[in-house]
């Protein structure tokens, strides 16, 4: 492609992203797409030749298009969002068209220098301490599993990342039953085991039980088994349930165990002073992780790491053969040393155009209006005779069931409400997400996509009552 055809083609592409955002709420939220759709459209083979640039850009918008889900609509109240903002994707494009590397500090001293600000910058927006060093990470289930290596290189004295698990003792994390999948996961990777994450009971309002966590790690310790991370949570995936951070900080302190707290989704929330008192005790963290992408209007991914003390990580994932030898510079680190990967995005600049493009002011405004917005809906649903709030509101997170009418069996009601998401779903208008609790079926309702207003999740809403029968 030369440089006038280029530049042509980019026009045509960035006024088609001008024109998705500006209509993106006239489309369906989720797609309804089948399985093989897409890939019936898709040639077996690779072509011989290249084709035309207009060929396979049309190809996007009549094969590619129609079987996604629109992440960035107004109505999209599913899962935790993947947030972007107009700021967000002109970086991504510069960062596309560097195409830069950026492992080392001599192989983009810039993209180095900036992630060390962009985490100080964030670091002190959230009022996290002061000595924590950030790293920016591709998302929170690697940052996890980053604190949960520390743990275990601390919990062994440094052996874990010589002598890995071979021959020595048997280690534990211990998280709650709400916490997320990443958490097992990562003790998984980290060569630990399922039959080694203690998975803590919780209490009426689904946050880890102090007392069960410290009868758990006695147990562990009579048995020979060493703890090796604790994992909080600070808005738990399921219903957004906070853990009581204080004390659990105080049994890790007392027990020498390596404590990360995970906020990847409520830990945006943060930057707003009223938010903090809910994370009382963060402070006695090891680690922290939130994710931009989801609530600080940033393109995924955008995962930032907070360690208090970097090294220990650094010294279990640090590894310099002599190609990647580099003059130290004394300032900024070598953030390979503090990732999973060797390999690093410029995922700084970014944040850097968001962070100055809305201000500080402007980003606790937006996070604002959404937990208005969800007190406001939590409202209307406590006082609506066919259906029970279960949960929340929590931030931005609600969960609620259908309670249609004449009907008492449980199990009849799970039903009715696995029916009822469905059938949002597949109308395509807005897009919901269920989980468990109590064993029970609960809907989540997930306010944070940037563009939503109070009239989309009252449409949003409409749409629940209307599909249910009630509307």
């Amino acid at each position: 492609m030369k440089p006038e055809d280029f530049r042509e083609h980019a026009h045509t592409v960035s006024d088609w992203m001008a024109e998705y955002l500006e209509t993106i709420e006239t489309r369906r939220v989720r797609s309804d797409a089948k399985p093989g759709d897409i890939l019936k459209q898709l040639p077996e083979a690779c072509p011989e030749t290249g084709e035309a640039f207009e060929t396979i850009f049309r190809d996007f918008q009549d094969i590619i298009l129609p079987g996604m889900t629109h992440w960035q609509h107004p109505r999209f109240f599913a899962y935790f969002n993947a947030n972007a903002s107009p700021p967000s994707v002109l970086a991504e494009m510069l960062t596309a068209a560097m195409a830069a590397q950026c492992m080392l500090w001599e192989t983009s001293p810039s993209a180095a220098e900036l992630e060390d600000r962009m985490t100080v910058w964030l670091r002190d927006l959230l009022g996290l301490p002061g000595g924590w060093m950030g790293s920016i990470q591709d998302s929170a289930s690697t940052a996890t599993l980053c604190a949960i290596i520390a743990g275990c290189e601390r919990a062994t004295g440094g052996r874990f990342s010589d002598e890995g698990l071979a021959g020595g003792p048997r280690l534990a994390v211990y998280t709650s039953s709400e916490a997320h999948s990443s958490v097992e996961k990562g003790a998984r990777i980290a060569g630990l085991g399922r039959a080694n994450v203690r998975k803590i009971a919780v209490d009426a309002d689904f946050a880890m039980d102090p007392d069960a966590l410290k009868a758990a790690i006695a147990r562990d310790r009579e048995a020979g088994i060493v703890p090796a991370c604790i994992v909080a949570s600070f808005g738990a995936t399921g219903l957004g349930s906070i853990d009581p951070i204080k004390p659990i900080a105080a049994i890790a302190r007392t027990e020498g165990i390596h404590l990360h707290v995970d906020g990847a989704w409520a830990g945006s929330a943060l930057i707003l002073p009223e938010v903090r008192a809910l994370a009382v005790g963060l402070e006695h963290a090891d680690s922290f992780v939130f994710n931009p992408h989801k609530w600080l209007f940033t393109n995924f991914d955008c995962s930032v790491l907070y360690l208090k003390d970097p090294k220990t990580l650094a010294r279990a994932l640090s590894l310099t053969p002599a190609y990647l030898e580099s003059v130290p510079t004394g300032e900024s680190p070598d953030y390979r040393d503090l990732t999973v990967p060797l390999g690093r995005r410029f995922r700084a600049l970014k944040l850097w155009f968001v962070l100055r493009s809305y201000g500080a002011e402007g980003l606790r405004q937006k996070i604002s209006s959404h937990i208005a917005f969800t007190g406001k809906l939590a409202g209307m649903i406590a006082a609506d005779p066919d259906f029970e709030l279960v949960s929340g509101p929590r931030l931005a997170l609600l969960g609620f069931r259908f309670l249609p009418q004449g009907v008492s069996d449980p199990a009849e009601i799970d039903r009715a409400n696995e029916a009822l998401v469905a059938r949002i779903n597949d109308d395509g208008r807005t897009y919901l997400t269920k989980t468990r609790a109590n064993g029970r079926t609960v809907i989540r309702f997930v306010i944070g996509q940037t563009h939503t207003e109070w009239r989309h999740v009252a449409e949003g809403w409409a749409v629940v009552r209307e599909l249910a029968g009630v509307g």
